[in-house]
């Protein structure tokens, strides 16, 4: 083995699981004792400070500076009984990763001594530096301003010693650069068309939150491994590497006894992710070698959200602690499952109802079928939207590889809930109804509960999936920050409900009866976004052709499908809807256009410099060993033995030579097509120049690399193998 390959593995070997110990084997003892919630609230805060707080939360409104005093003075103190030295406002740049910067309570106070101080306009408001952060030309890099402000819906919490604060982040102007502020406009704009139409059904209700489960799949590799290969600590993928004889063909990871190591990490960052709040049930191994996941119980949206980037650096940190390094990367390995995050997503209500849970009387299935109906219609109408929101340079390698779901967009809603579908469409007169004909509509939909029962069944193939009293948004990649696809579906379903209540309104004007009304929309609703509707086998080929001659889009560049941002209907949705004025919007999709040109660019200069740094002097290396053993036995043997002995090697030295020759050869050109690619200034062109001309060589090149990891001496690889680094524990 090469020296670096040796060492790592030698330390794999000695590699023990870490004791982990719970403060309690309760979790209820300690769970969210580094949350700044509500019970702590009460107590460090006074009366008045915690009914504004609660009052905030509750309605979404803001806090006055002299209140948001009170509230930093008990933050504060919290913060210190519990050990902190420092605060930060905490939010989610466009980096797709998460911000922070510390400051010092310490402060010199009236005579001149040092005080721990954390104000209202500390709280409420920081001045964090703007400048490098990524923003689509919103923001110039002389003009470093920009503001995070206190997202009150969302609790501070500690990070060792330091009062993490959820913020939103805007910039001078007052635009976005985050993800936080166009989810938090998204939800609102969703909890007021949401409500306008749980009031045909329930004047009580007063609020609907849209909920979020998301289960987060990911690879854990032991740190030896991940130092001694740089395209993993470079690009968090592996641009190299021939499968082992033995992956995920038997699925037996999948579901397997976790092994003990894995386990360790999972138990400890599970006590970290308590302390934290963040209430993670599930865990288990996933179908691919060294694949695993880890879900928590549905959390309202943003919460949800703040608790997923949490959560992921959480996850970071303890693995050293244990000698892992955690790969959120949605393909780190070929040829074997990458990795997602499906998103579980539903709608609640104030009054304690999940809108898209069927319920116990025609009244409530009815509520239950016209958010459904509604759900479906704006997957239909804005399936290019929600695929821009999730197709990425990592997420490209899953969609559509039989593995994760395609990029054409389709719902499945199991057969029998399909047919009370076409039932409904089919069976509603377009005119008013006879008594009796209401009756047999009403006892029909009355049934929903019985029939679900034992009938909702799952389609892992699906990219949006109803599973019971929920959707899977199934299509999400692992490395995602949740806010994008949340902001996509949230805000294109509060355009829908909008124009259905619109119309709906416009037949009871007509003299119609609700019932009547909301039956007549459903129906219209329902024909007009069926093809949408897919129960079969979404990898399969006849599929594709089926979506095309229903008119749906299967877009799998991402340049592509960034493009679609711009369509009407997206604009319709994101700069109608209010999310985002129509400068943030193109600042927003030039910040993802740049991010996959310099993915692919730094991913081609990695590879470019493993090949030629470490694989080719190998090859090489390996191929005069070969040369020479031909030239001892052309001394040792006559002619005609020679030609009988050295044939395969001299056929194994031709292959190698040929190897690398295309490998130096594609290199050369790949970096001339980067050359040409960096020269264009407009993004979008840059985009798919490198989609387009470079990206390809990275399949080409690592084929041949491939091929000389299983001819070149084991001894001699410098890099760890797949079988080494999948299957070592």
């Amino acid at each position: 083995m090469a020296q670096f390959r040796t060492i790592a593995f030698q330390e794999v070997l000695k590699r023990k699981p870490v004791k982990v110990e719970a403060p309690s084997n309760e979790v209820t003892v300690y769970f969210g004792t580094k949350v700044f919630d509500l019970v702590k609230m009460e107590k460090y805060l006074s009366k008045e400070a915690y009914r504004a707080v609660r009052k905030a939360i509750g309605e979404g409104g803001h806090i006055d500076r002299k209140m948001a005093d009170q509230v930093a003075a008990g933050m504060r103190d919290w913060a210190i009984d519990n050990g902190a030295t420092h605060y930060t406002h905490w939010f989610h740049p466009l980096t797709d990763g998460t911000a922070e910067k510390h400051d010092g309570f310490i402060e010199f106070g009236d005579f001149g001594g040092p005080v721990e101080s954390f104000s209202g306009d500390l709280l409420v408001q920081q001045e964090p530096d703007a400048s490098s952060f990524p923003s689509g030309g919103i923001r110039n890099t002389f003009e470093a301003r920009g503001y995070t402000a206190w997202d009150v819906s969302s609790p501070a919490f500690l990070v060792g010693t330091t009062l993490c604060i959820p913020t939103v982040f805007v910039s001078y102007t007052g635009e976005a650069l985050d993800y936080k502020a166009p989810l938090l406009k998204a939800l609102s704009e969703l909890n007021k068309a949401a409500v306008d139409v749980c009031h045909y059904f329930d004047k009580n209700v007063s609020k609907v939150f849209a909920t979020l489960g998301w289960e987060q799949e990911y690879f854990l590799v032991d740190e030896a491994f991940y130092n001694a290969r740089p395209d993993l600590i470079l690009t968090g993928r592996t641009l190299v590497g021939h499968q082992s004889s033995k992956d995920q063909q038997l699925d037996d990871h999948y579901f397997s006894s976790i092994p003990e190591r894995v386990k360790s990490f999972m138990e400890d960052f599970e006590i970290e992710a308590y302390k934290l709040g963040i209430p993670v049930k599930t865990r288990h191994n996933e179908v691919a070698p060294n694949q695993f996941e880890c879900a928590p119980i549905f959390e309202e949206v943003n919460l949800a959200n703040d608790h997923n980037q949490l959560i992921m650096d959480v996850m970071k940190r303890v693995a050293r602690r244990h000698g892992f390094q955690v790969l959120f990367h949605e393909k780190p390995f070929g040829g074997i499952n990458g990795s997602g995050k499906h998103n579980n997503w539903s709608l609640a209500t104030d009054t304690g109802v999940n809108l898209l849970s069927p319920g116990k009387n025609p009244k409530s299935n009815l509520q239950f079928l016209t958010f459904l109906v509604n759900v479906v219609k704006m997957v239909h109408d804005n399936q290019d939207l929600l695929r821009a929101s999730i197709l990425t340079a990592g997420n490209s390698h899953r969609l559509g590889a039989n593995e994760a779901p395609p990029a054409i967009l389709s719902i499945f809603l199991g057969s029998t809930l399909s047919k009370v579908l076409e039932d409904l469409a089919t069976n509603v007169p377009k005119k008013k109804m006879s008594p009796e004909k209401k009756t047999e509509l009403k006892l029909g939909i009355g049934k929903i509960p019985e029939i679900l029962l034992d009938n909702t069944d799952r389609n892992r193939t699906s990219p949006f999936a109803f599973t019971g009293n929920r959707f899977e948004f199934r299509a999400v990649g692992s490395a995602a920050n949740c806010a994008a696809p949340m902001i996509a579906l949230n805000s294109a379903l509060a355009v829908q409900l909008k124009e259905f209540k619109k119309e709906v309104d416009a037949l009871i004007a007509k003299g119609l009866k609700k019932d009547e009304a909301i039956f007549q929309m459903l129906r219209k609703t329902i024909n007009e976004s069926r093809n949408i509707l897919f129960e079969g086998d979404n990898y399969s080929d006849d599929w594709k052709k089926e979506a095309e001659k229903r008119g749906l889009t299967n877009i799998t560049s991402v340049p592509e499908s960034l493009a679609t941002y711009f369509s009407e209907q997206s604009k319709k949705v994101l700069i109608g809807g209010g999310i985002f004025t129509e400068r943030e919007l193109k600042g927003r999709v030039e910040v993802e256009y740049e991010k996959f040109t310099k993915k692919i660019q730094i991913e081609a200069r990695v590879l470019g410099d493993l090949v030629i740094n470490h694989v080719v002097p190998t090859a090489v290396q390996y191929q005069n060993k070969l040369i020479e053993n031909v030239k001892g036995l052309k001394e040792i043997f006559s002619e005609k033995e020679f030609k009988e002995q050295a044939g395969d090697r001299l056929e194994l030295i031709r292959e190698i030579s040929d190897h690398v020759s295309m490998i130096k050869g594609m290199v050369y050109e790949m970096v001339e097509a980067r050359k040409v690619a960096n020269k264009l200034e407009d993004e979008v062109e840059k985009a798919y120049a490198y989609d387009r001309e470079v990206r390809p060589y990275l399949d080409k090149i690592r084929y041949h690399v491939d091929k000389l990891e299983r001819v070149v001496d084991d001894e001699l690889w410098p890099l760890p193998k797949y079988r080494e680094m999948l299957f070592t524990r």
